[in-house]
């Protein structure tokens, strides 16, 4: 099971990052056509919304399985050890609350807009856009599963990428 979820891990990472590198290739190419060349392209900023939308939803995923998320810990850290696992329960239930509750309203959402059109990509349904926040919170809820099942992954070569504990 770790290895298929060390997978999921590494396809969330270069989804994420295959998504923020062709972001960052195509605004410049949207402002060169706009200012140098003086005919703006219509298809750049659409592009860049969705690349935006895969690189935040499905690199959260793997930001918290890699324990890279904000967390404030300051009132937990001072309670006794048996309430610091109670409170990381908790945690472990709300987070997989909120992944539903996204997971649900996204796949709805994603739905409800698959009819219609991006005016500058008619060919692409809007609801195609949203599909990252449903597959996003989808993934993030198995990587709560694994923490609560399994405990925190933080700690593991493949989500350190060699670096130094």
């Amino acid at each position: 099971m770790t290895a298929a979820l060390d997978r999921l891990y590494l396809a969330c990472i270069w989804t994420a990052g295959a998504a923020i590198v062709a972001m960052s290739t195509i605004v410049p190419w949207g402002v060169f056509t706009r200012y140098v060349l003086g005919t703006g392209s219509r298809w750049p900023e659409p592009v860049a919304i969705l690349l935006m939308m895969v690189f935040t939803f499905v690199g959260a995923a793997a930001a918290y399985r890699a324990g890279a998320h904000i967390g404030v810990t300051m009132f937990t850290e001072r309670l006794p050890a048996s309430m610091q696992r109670a409170a990381g329960h908790l945690v472990d239930a709300l987070m997989a609350v909120v992944c539903l509750f996204v997971a649900w309203y996204g796949a709805r959402l994603s739905a409800e807009t698959m009819g219609q059109s991006i005016a500058e990509l008619p060919w692409l349904p809007v609801g195609v856009t949203y599909l990252a926040i449903p597959v996003g919170a989808a993934v993030t809820l198995v990587f709560v599963a694994e923490r609560a099942i399994a405990g925190p992954q933080a700690h593991r070569e493949i989500v350190r990428f060699g670096e130094a504990s």
